[in-house]
C-alpha cells in the first residue's frame, strides 16, 4: 500500500499547485478579454476552484469508479461549508452584503434538493445527469446576465480589489492556464489510482475514500483562497468561493460523472451523507441570507461549523471501520 499512498500524497500536492496555476491563468485571460469583475468572481474563481473535483470525478467515472466521483462531489460540499467557511469565520467573521450572493444561496438550496430527489431511486442515470447539466447551463447563462447588469455589487467590488492589473501579452497567462490544466489531469490520475488502491487494501468503499481524503484534498484550493481573502478583509470572495464551488459540484461535477457512468447510490449515502450535506446547505442559507439584513457568520458560528465537520468525519471513519470489522 506504500506506492498508492505516495501517489495520493504527490497527487494532492500537484493538484493544489496545478489548480492555483490554472485559476491564476484563467483570471488573467478573463481580464484581458474584458470580463467584468463580478463575472470573474462568479464563474472563473467560484467554478474554477472546483476544477480538481471535476477532473477527479470525470476520471473516476470513466474508469468505473463512480462511487469515488459521488463521494468527492458531496464530500467537497460538506468540507467547503463546515471546514473552509468554519475556519475562515474563526479567523475573521464573514459579512455577506452582496445581492448576487444572496440570490445564489436559495439557488444552491434548490439545486441540493434536486439532487436529493434524483437520488431517491438510489441511482443517478444518464437522464438524471443531463437534467443536472441542463440546470447548470441555465445557471451559467443567468450568471452571465447578472455579471453584465450589477457592476456595483459589493462582491464585484471585492473581486475587482483582489485582481492584479494585467501586464504584457496574453501569451504568458495562456501558458499558465494550459500547464495548470495538464498537471491538473495528471495529478488527478495519480490521486484516483492511489485512492482506489487504498480503498481496496483497507476493504472500504471508494465512496468513503472520496468523502474523506479525496474531498478534503480537492477542496484545498478553496481553503487557501478563502483564508487569504478573509485575512485581507475580502469576506465576500471567501463566501462566493464556497457558493460557486458547491453549485459546480452539485450540478456539473455530479452531472458529468453521471453522464459518463451511471452512479449507484449506496443506502448509507442516502441516510448519512445526504442529510449532512442538506443540513449544512440549509444552515449556510440561513446564516448567509440574513433575512432583512446582511448575512453574517461570526466566530461562534464558525466554530460550530468546525465541530460539525469533526463530528461528521469521526462518524464517517467509525462507520467505515465498523463495516470493515
Amino acid at each position: 500500500m506504500l506506492l498508492p499512498a505516495i501517489a495520493v500524497i504527490i497527487g494532492l500536492a500537484a493538484l493544489v499547485w496545478s489548480a492555483s496555476l490554472f485559476i491564476d491563468g484563467a483570471k488573467s485571460v478573463a481580464q484581458r478579454f474584458g470580463m467584468p469583475p463580478l463575472l470573474i468572481g462568479m464563474l472563473v474563481i467560484g467554478f474554477g476552484t472546483s476544477a480538481p473535483e471535476m477532473v477527479v470525478s470525470a476520471l473516476s467515472a470513466s474508469q468505473g469508479n463512480p462511487g469515488l466521483a459521488l463521494g468527492n462531489a458531496f464530500g467537497s460540499n460538506i468540507t467547503n461549508i463546515a471546514l473552509i467557511l468554519g475556519l475562515t469565520a474563526v479567523i475573521r467573521p464573514l459579512g455577506v452584503h452582496s445581492g448576487v450572493l444572496r440570490k445564489e444561496l436559495p439557488i444552491l438550496a434548490v439545486a441540493t434538493g434536486l439532487v436529493v430527489l434524483l437520488m431517491l431511486d438510489r441511482v443517478i442515470g444518464f437522464y438524471d445527469a443531463l437534467a443536472l447539466l441542463g440546470v447548470f447551463i441555465g445557471l451559467t447563462i443567468w450568471s452571465v446576465r447578472e455579471g453584465g447588469k450589477r457592476k456595483q455589487d459589493s462582491f464585484a467590488l471585492s473581486v475587482d480589489h483582489s485582481l492584479c492589473k494585467p501586464e504584457g501579452t496574453i501569451t504568458k497567462p495562456m501558458v499558465r492556464l494550459l500547464i495548470g490544466l495538464a498537471f491538473l489531469v495528471a495529478s488527478s490520475q495519480a490521486l484516483v489510482w492511489g485512492a482506489v488502491e487504498i480503498a481496496g487494501a483497507l476493504g472500504v468503499s471508494d465512496v468513503v475514500i472520496g468523502l474523506t481524503v479525496v474531498a478534503i484534498g480537492t477542496s484545498l484550493p478553496e481553503l487557501a483562497s478563502s483564508v487569504i481573502a478573509a485575512r485581507k478583509g475580502d469576506h465576500e470572495i471567501a463566501f462566493g468561493n464556497v457558493i460557486g464551488s458547491n453549485l459546480f459540484n452539485t450540478l456539473a461535477v455530479t452531472g458529468i460523472a453521471g453522464s459518463i457512468h451511471a452512479i449507484e447510490v449506496d443506502r448509507v449515502v442516502l441516510f448519512r451523507d445526504l442529510p449532512v450535506m442538506g443540513f449544512l446547505t440549509l444552515l449556510l442559507f440561513v446564516l448567509g441570507y440574513g433575512f432583512g439584513s446582511g448575512g453574517r457568520i461570526n466566530r461562534f458560528e464558525g466554530a460550530f461549523l468546525l465541530v460539525c465537520f469533526v463530528g461528521y468525519t469521526g462518524w464517517l471513519v467509525s462507520t467505515a471501520m465498523a463495516g470493515h470489522a
